[in-house]
């Protein structure tokens, strides 16, 4: 008899779960209210990545001027802008789909909650709500955008992340209240349209998790491009008021009486699980003083045979390391941890920050390793010493990496600059296998190429 899998949220985690388990033999049920494929990732992080890659276009072809061109103002077409946004969210939807009915997926369009620890009730949005026995259950509902007490967003000059995918006017002029990665993306974005940007950041630097030397990039090129930063300031306050032309602005008030005047602002200060609504008390789920489900090294909640994974789990709020527990999760409910199963280790997942330049990192930090006293060696290459990089007109940021001076083990790295997001993998793979710094060092990459970078700072 096959195992009954129901999956909550048809996210990174959710169809990925569903795909893999039922290659392996489960009778999946997954459940889905608004979009498969996520509303995270086609609400969130696919229409963002969309708006920046334009905004790249026209930072690039201002770029282009030192390159022997000549050239002129870029001007943005909201609604074919706003059509490509949307035709890419329907490809990803329809290739999703396509792959989980494909593998004998039972798809269906509604909400779910747990009535008990194996009991699940299943409302389609046009059927009648049924009840299903599980064997195993997960639990993938994402989560969304946080919005404090002291704002109260409108959709149309005080907005949520969501409310950008455009938004319904390019603002002139706009706070960006946050400055942790989804901050500084769309401080990035804002810029490149042609706003006027100003970032409230709580705290003296901006991405406050990060190395303080790709934090210094960073913000060096907000300052060259007219950003206005406002340190260690946090918004108490954002209200609508009119103006004596007969307008409209935003104010921004600050904990230390610094008040800001835009046509917009936008909260980017995080999310909430979704964890509402699904039944966990019932079933005798523990979450965290959060909402986020705690889950163990199989992504297992206190339950043993109903799992978290994605945003609910309170790990990474990544899409990568999502799909990867979703695949993890699989494999357990199917049995093959005792066998070719790995436990997922977060510490050397790899993340990447879509601004211009790019910043990406992954696993041991520089300043982590200083603070705990451990022993590293640290070597660092700018983008500056490539031929590419001067070839591209682009020669900003810089390759580190971290390593173990008695093994050679390389543990960590950062990178600033153009295409960090791709060049990391070649770090990640290293921190996931072992490797050493010389077998970056000794392999034979192109010329020329900004790789050429990761070489150099092996070496």
């Amino acid at each position: 008899m096959s195992t009954r899998f129901v999956i909550i949220g048809g996210g990174p985690a959710g169809h990925t779960a569903a795909t893999h388990a039922a290659r392996l033999g489960a009778d999946v049920t997954l459940v889905e209210r608004d979009v498969i494929g996520g509303a995270a990732n086609l609400w969130d992080c696919i229409p963002s990545k969309t708006m920046i890659a334009t905004g790249n276009a026209i930072s690039w072809y201002r770029r282009t001027e030192g390159m022997g061109l000549e050239t002129t103002e870029a001007e943005v077409d909201v609604a074919a802008l706003t059509e490509r946004i949307e035709s890419i969210k329907a490809r990803l939807q329809r290739g999703t789909t396509k792959l989980l009915t494909s593998q004998g997926v039972n798809l269906v369009n509604g909400s779910a909650r747990l009535l008990s620890a194996h009991e699940v009730e299943i409302t389609p949005v046009d059927g009648v709500p049924q009840v299903v026995h599980a064997d195993a259950v997960l639990l993938a509902t994402g989560s969304r955008p946080r919005v404090p007490e002291w704002c109260q967003p409108d959709g149309e000059r005080i907005l949520t992340t969501r409310d950008c995918y455009p938004p319904k006017q390019f603002p002139e002029s706009i706070t960006v209240i946050g400055s942790g990665v989804t901050g500084v993306e769309f401080v990035h974005m804002f810029a490149s349209f042609g706003a006027k940007v100003t970032l409230v950041v709580s705290r003296q630097q901006v991405l406050p998790a990060k190395d303080p030397e790709v934090a210094a990039v960073l913000e060096e090129d907000f300052l060259q491009r007219g950003v206005r930063l406002l340190k260690g300031a946090r918004a108490v306050a954002i209200e609508r008021e009119a103006t004596g032309d007969g307008g409209e602005q935003v104010v921004v008030r600050c904990d230390d009486g610094r008040v800001v005047h835009t046509s917009h602002a936008v909260l980017a200060i995080g999310s909430v699980p979704n964890s509402d609504g699904l039944g966990l008390e019932a079933a005798g789920v523990e979450v965290d003083k959060g909402g986020y489900v705690t889950i163990d090294h199989h992504c297992r909640s206190n339950v043993g045979h109903i799992y978290a994974a994605g945003d609910l789990s309170g790990k990474l709020p990544l899409a990568s390391v999502a799909s990867m527990q979703g695949r993890k999760v699989a494999e357990h409910v199917m049995g093959l941890e005792r066998t070719v199963h790995r436990h997922l280790d977060y510490d050397k997942a790899a993340s990447a920050i879509f601004t211009e330049p790019e910043i990406a990192d992954v696993g041991l930090a520089e300043a982590d390793a200083f603070a705990s006293g451990r022993k590293i060696r640290v070597t660092k290459v700018p983008f500056s010493s490539t031929p590419k990089a001067l070839i591209n007109n682009d020669w900003r940021g810089f390759v580190k990496i971290v390593s173990d001076p008695a093994t050679g083990v390389v543990l960590g790295g950062s990178i600033v600059g153009r295409h960090a997001a791709e060049l990391i993998s070649v770090i990640a793979l290293a921190v996931t296998a072992n490797l050493k710094v010389t077998d970056i060092m000794e392999s034979l990459l192109v010329h020329p190429a900004l790789a050429e970078a990761l070489a150099e700072a092996a070496e």
